[in-house]
């Protein structure tokens, strides 16, 4: 290996840290951005000038960056990170020992990345999309005047499931006032920050506006800056999955500037950017104001045409609901307009002034408890442009009635003396679509206390099991206690209801036994007079028994004697 050849590898190897990504700015010329750290080199990549050393090193730095590229993605087995490691040496070597212009250094860099992603066939090219990175819909756009200042901010938006690390963010600056309205500065426009997390929920919107990235710049609008509606273009760079992205991301935000008189208009030759009206949402509102599942509402939305200048006319506003449903073939809108059109048409909506729609719908009735979004499309004509569009979003809460019930209240015992306690026993339903949070149990009365119990969250469907002990402190014929119920909704409003039950409760009376003159207990004379006294007195009701047994069995036999002899002088008396 020659010097030169050794020299560009150690060069090389020094920088292997360094990220390397390409961009193609706005006039076509071909550049590379080499960004290490918050620093960004601009490298021209398209010109007949004859390379140098340095060339050569971003070149093959380059190349090393999308070999690592592919390793991170892939993970190729050995023969293939051989194949990857001859095809990138050769690149090397061929590079080093060829005298070549700067354009045909790059068309070999350029072809040498499809050979190299041609040796492990399901490598993918990392191409950034706006499918995951936009613009939130949170900005205003707001209106400067020549040499005012002005903030400029750029929410950010990550739809993708992936986080994405390392961003860079830079404005596509240019000098041309019809391009880039202000000035230009001295410091960097560059700003960068270390990461914005995934979305969990799949491209949902709302979760990417939580987790969003508003980045500001402060502007000074040039002294000779024309009247109209600048774009402003910003470059987003990122990491993801611990790939470099090979291409930014290009966002756009939008600025109105006021000229001096005379200045002109955006629009007003063929190099200039064309100015278009923008028809904006400035605001909604529901009638009735909170919106149940099921019910029919009203929504009205205020829209504000921006331009000054222009009117729109022909304008036709489409409202589109999400739509919810588990399979695809039973999905539907959540909101459903009563007269059977989304649309809403207008003639005109002058310079500078506001437009309400009006449009009432119907809620579906097995909606969950969340904010649900409603889409307006707009279409509208401005001038000599036709078919002019505009989206914005509105997001609607609905709400669901929180239904409950409960089953028969058992009370054990249900009668009791003051002091005692008894049981209380009921089950709570949740008969709704909206969970129960704190969900617990206080009971009202005079004559009880304590049984209060606290259940907690009950979700739909279930049932919470109630079992208290009452103490009673009091008297109470037929008493009558209330349970008293509470729990928050998925809102966090208070909710409460009531259930009666009755419980006697008595007072134990104790009285002291009345014991008369016979009663009094005789006098003891001697040792164990009571015992002596029940043993005699036992002993005469024994006697007496016998007395009356012996006195019975000498009658029987007497009337048994008199019937013989009656017998026998019957007999007599027949001789």
């Amino acid at each position: 290996m020659n010097r030169r050849m050794r020299g560009i590898i150690k060069g090389f190897l020094a920088a292997a840290a360094t990220a390397l990504v390409l961009a193609q700015p706005m006039d076509g010329t071909q550049l590379v951005h080499a960004t290490s750290g918050n620093e960004t080199e601009t490298v021209e990549r398209s010109s007949d000038r004859v390379i140098t050393d340095d060339d050569r090193a971003d070149a093959d730095a380059q190349l090393k960056y999308h070999v690592d590229s592919i390793l991170k993605r892939t993970h190729p087995d050995e023969y293939t990170l051989q194949k990857l490691n001859d095809t990138l040496y050769s690149a090397y070597y061929y590079i080093a020992n060829n005298e070549l212009s700067v354009s045909e250094l790059w068309s070999y860099v350029s072809e040498m990345k499809g050979k190299l992603d041609a040796i492990v066939p399901d490598v993918s090219v990392t191409t950034p999309t706006t499918e995951f990175l936009q613009v939130g819909d949170n900005w205003e756009t707001p209106t400067a005047s020549y040499g005012q200042q002005v903030s400029i901010v750029l929410p950010i938006i990550n739809l993708g499931s992936e986080d994405l690390t390392d961003l860079v963010v830079n404005p596509v600056v240019s000098n041309d006032v019809t391009v880039w309205p202000f000035e230009p500065s001295s410091t960097g426009y560059g700003q960068s920050f270390a990461e914005i997390p995934g979305n969990p929920f799949g491209g949902n919107y709302e979760a990417g506006m939580f987790a969003r990235r508003e980045l500001t710049w402060q502007f000074t609008v040039r002294e000779d800056v024309l009247t109209g509606y600048y774009p402003l273009p910003f470059e987003v760079w990122y990491t993801k999955e611990g790939v470099r992205c090979e291409e930014p991301v290009t966002l756009t935000v939008y600025v109105y500037t006021e000229g001096k008189p005379g200045a002109g208009h955006i629009g007003g030759d063929a190099s200039a950017v064309e100015s278009k009206p923008r028809i904006i949402v400035t605001g909604f509102e529901t009638d009735p104001e909170e919106v149940y599942a099921g019910d029919t509402f009203t929504v009205t939305i205020h829209v504000k045409n921006t331009s000054q200048e222009l009117a729109v006319s022909n304008v036709l506003f489409d409202m589109q609901a999400v739509e919810s449903g588990t399979e695809a073939n039973t999905t539907y809108a959540v909101f459903l307009p009563t007269s059977g059109s989304s649309s809403v048409y207008t003639d005109q909506i002058a310079p500078g002034s506001e437009f309400d729609i009006k449009i009432e719908m119907t809620a579906k009735t097995d909606l969950s408890q969340k904010p649900y979004v409603l889409t307006v499309n707009m279409k509208y004509d401005a001038g000599k442009d036709i078919d002019l569009t505009d989206e914005a979003k509105v997001s609607i809460p609905v709400l669901q009635e929180a239904r409950y019930d409960t089953g028969d209240i058992q009370v054990m015992p249900a009668s009791l003396s003051v002091g005692n306690q008894s049981n209380v026993m009921f089950g709570i339903y949740n008969m709704g679509k909206t969970t129960f949070y704190n969900l617990q149990v206080k009971y009202e009365g005079d004559f009880i206390e304590g049984g209060d119990t606290f259940l907690g969250t009950l979700k739909p469907g279930e049932t919470a099991n109630v079992d208290s002990m009452l103490t009673a402190t009091a008297p109470a014929a037929n008493g009558t206690v209330k349970a008293v119920v509470t729990f928050e909704d998925e809102s966090g409003n208070p909710v409460s209801f009531e259930r009666e039950f009755a419980l006697d409760v008595y007072e134990e009376v104790y009285q002291d036994p009345v014991i008369s003159d016979d009663m009094m207990p005789v006098e003891k004379t001697g040792p164990n007079v009571g015992l002596i006294a029940g043993i005699a007195g036992g002993a005469a009701v024994v006697i007496l028994i016998v007395v009356i047994m012996v006195i019975r069995k000498k009658k029987k036999k007497a009337a048994a004697l008199k019937q013989e002899d009656d017998f026998l002088n019957s007999l007599g008396d027949d001789k």
